[in-house]
C-alpha cells in the first residue's frame, strides 16, 4: 500500500514539473498578424448571423405552442 502511494505521489510530482516546465517555454509573443484577427472577426461574424435566424425561429415555435388558438383543428376522415 505505501508503494502505491509513494508512486502516485511521485507521478503528481512529475506531472506538475513537466506542465510547469512547458507553460514557461511558451510566454513569448508569437505575432499574430492582422488577417488573423480579421479570419478570426469574419468567423465569429458568420456564427451571429447564424444566431438571429434560430433565434426568429426558436421564438416563432414558443409561439405557437403556447398561443391560446381559438380555432379548432379538424382532421378530415379517411
Amino acid at each position: 500500500m505505501k508503494t502505491n502511494i509513494i508512486k502516485t505521489v511521485v507521478a503528481l510530482i512529475g506531472a506538475g514539473a513537466t506542465s510547469a516546465l512547458a507553460a514557461a517555454t511558451g510566454t513569448a509573443g508569437e505575432g499574430s498578424g492582422v488577417l488573423v484577427w480579421f479570419l478570426i472577426g469574419f468567423g465569429v461574424l458568420i456564427v451571429m448571423l447564424q444566431a438571429v435566424p434560430a433565434m426568429v425561429l426558436f421564438v416563432s415555435m414558443l409561439r405557437g405552442l403556447f398561443s391560446a388558438s381559438g380555432k379548432e383543428v379538424h382532421v378530415p376522415k379517411v
